[in-house]
């Protein structure tokens, strides 16, 4: 199985820097469950199962990923342990592959709707704001005339540093006081995309999660107001989720998942650490596309998720 993806050369060094961690520790753990084996046999098996679970692939994607190996060894009869990373990136994929939609669109491909709404969820802290940044530069460099609407209104912080990442990029915020209501702004915003022929519209939301029915109509209520300005808004509801919190990610995606419809997902912050095998469980797990990847603080360092590519640099051999 050819393994290919469609980044370009700069971006795939940036992708393989930015999931440098979680490949040495990978590698680091693949070399000792092979140590002193010949081929792929029980005991090797039972060591990939740990080095997966202690990746943070998370404990079904694991299993999943093993029985696929196990099957590859059942059939090949004879399997060299010098083959498991070719093995284990074609089974990956192959898994990846029921729940990703890939796509070679980038940032500058034509949008199914104009303005196209893209609502964005998740914790605090997890990268939302910077996301929101990543996107919006992402998407202006490409040509494409963007707005953000400032409907986290809960956080007095979340206004003014969204604000700062606005003005960083070059493109209008729409925003009101602190403890306004969220809908307002979203509606606002909507209503000025369409009166400024806005390619993209980025709407931020709370990320508050103690009160998950809270939490539930409040993200519907913005939903039902902003289908009164675009009957089809959101186009998109995007869940940001922090790549270095491991298996709280996985929680994170639990819940958002029952409080609104996410339709697609951005894991961030993959770069500070060694827990990006969550990104193969996240997409395994909850079927919903993982669609960007956050690998570094510089605003172009928000990758459109391409599995080839993702595989490949975290088991490829340097």
């Amino acid at each position: 199985m050819a393994l290919l993806g469609f980044l370009g050369k700069d971006k795939k060094e940036s992708l393989n820097k930015g999931l440098e961690k979680t490949k040495e520790n990978i590698f680091q753990k693949l070399s000792r469950a092979v140590a002193g084996k010949s081929k792929v046999d029980d005991e090797v098996l039972d060591n990939l199962e740990e080095v997966l679970v202690s990746s943070d692939v998370g404990v079904k994607t694991t299993l999943n990923i093993i029985k696929r190996v196990e099957a590859r060894v059942a059939k090949d009869k004879y399997l060299n342990t010098s083959e498991l990373n070719v093995i284990l990136k074609e089974e990956i994929v192959a898994l990846l592959e029921k729940n990703q939609t890939d796509s070679e669109n980038d940032f500058s491909s034509t949008l199914k709707n104009i303005p196209f709404v893209i609502m964005v969820v998740g914790v605090n802290g997890a990268g939302k704001t910077t996301t929101i940044a990543k996107l919006a530069y992402q998407f202006k460099t490409s040509g494409k005339k963007v707005l953000i609407g400032a409907a986290d209104t809960f956080r007095a912080a979340a206004i003014e540093q969204l604000q700062i990442w606005a003005d960083r990029v070059g493109v209008p915020l729409v925003k009101q006081q602190m403890g306004s209501d969220p809908a307002s702004v979203a509606y606002d915003t909507l209503k000025s995309a369409v009166s400024g022929e806005i390619d993209v519209v980025i709407i931020d939301t709370a990320g508050r999660l103690h009160n998950k029915i809270n939490l539930m109509t409040e993200l519907s209520k913005i939903k039902s107001v902003m289908e009164k300005v675009i009957p089809e808004a959101p186009n998109e509801v995007l869940l940001v989720l922090d790549g270095s919190t491991g298996q709280n990610a996985f929680e994170q995606a639990r819940q958002f998942t029952a409080a609104t419809n996410v339709t697609a997902i951005a894991i961030t912050k993959l770069d500070g650490t060694a827990k990006g095998g969550v990104v193969i469980g996240i997409s395994d797990q909850f079927k919903i596309p993982v669609k960007y990847i956050g690998i570094g603080e510089k605003l172009e360092d928000l990758l459109i998720f391409n599995r080839f590519d993702f595989v490949d640099s975290l088991f490829s051999e340097r």
